[in-house]
């Protein structure tokens, strides 16, 4: 069975509409993962308005939304996804609860009520359902899917995900902070033996010296979690909008040069787990 990982946005906090980030992306976070005929899509950052479009040409109709939190860079395209707005169309939207947050559905609403935004939520006519669960719980979605997931150390908390499939796996890991020297048990263990890691790579080392608590890590994190982890390759994602095409290039060339299975996240691109 097929499985595969497209990328409709790669980028961090704020999207970049600019021609010095045309080759890696600027819209924010969202990756569709298809498994056979079913879809599952990580997060709904900017890139989920393209997903959408996409999503209109073709036959499919159902899919589970995992979120992996509700920073707005996460879920800002949620009210420009055009499938939302077709009765034809039925979505499971899940994620994690964590202390003090709202349910899904008034988090997502409340972005689409005035002032912020004239078209409210009750205007989407697909059947949602939604769905909270804890951090560490395994799911099952359509088709025996396995999910497991983790939290993640990132200001108002967030989740990580671990896709499961007829012997092959895809993890899921943004937003996080490392604490140097002390590489995360949680992360660890759901990237263990992955065949593919989509990591948050926000920082360089420089960099990140000077973010502490802004719950981003670095290239060179994620390297060393997927070497200790046996993880078979790892996707840099979750871009620092200030990195262009250039910054990126050679971002994504130094990674090389230490670990060979790494590579920066393109929008646009697909990834086929073998």
């Amino acid at each position: 069975m097929a499985f595969s990982a497209t990328f409709w946005g790669v980028r961090g906090t704020i999207p970049c509409p600019s021609p010095t980030h045309v080759l890696f992306g600027g819209n924010t976070s969202c990756v569709e993962v298809a498994v056979g005929d079913h879809t599952v899509i990580l997060d709904c950052g900017t890139g989920f308005r393209g997903l959408g479009k996409h999503l209109m040409k073709r036959t499919t109709r159902r899919a589970t939304i995992l979120l992996s939190h509700f920073h707005l860079d996460h879920i800002a395209g949620f009210p420009f996804f055009h499938p939302a707005y077709s009765q034809d169309f039925s979505f499971r939207i899940m994620a994690a609860r964590f202390q003090g947050c709202p349910n899904i559905r008034s988090i997502l609403a409340s972005q689409m009520e005035p002032p912020l935004f004239p078209v409210p939520m009750r205007t989407m006519k697909a059947d949602m359902t939604f769905e909270n669960f804890s951090p560490a719980d395994t799911l099952t979605l359509d088709g025996g899917i396995r999910v497991r997931t983790a939290a993640l150390n990132h200001p108002d908390g967030a989740c990580g995900y671990r896709i499961d499939h007829e012997g092959r796996s895809l993890a899921y890991v943004t937003d996080t902070e490392h604490v140097p020297g002390a590489p995360d048990r949680n992360i660890l263990d759901l990237i263990a033996g992955a065949d593919l890691v989509i990591y948050d790579a926000t920082y360089t080392e420089q960099e990140f010296a000077c973010k502490a608590g802004w719950g981003h890590s670095t290239w060179v994190e994620g390297v060393k979690l997927c070497r200790e982890a046996g993880a078979r390759r790892l996707a840099l994602f979750h871009h620092e909008p200030d990195h262009d095409d250039a910054f990126m290039a050679g971002l994504e060339a130094e990674a090389q040069s230490a670990w060979a299975p790494v590579f920066a996240a393109r929008e646009g691109t697909t990834v086929t787990l073998e």
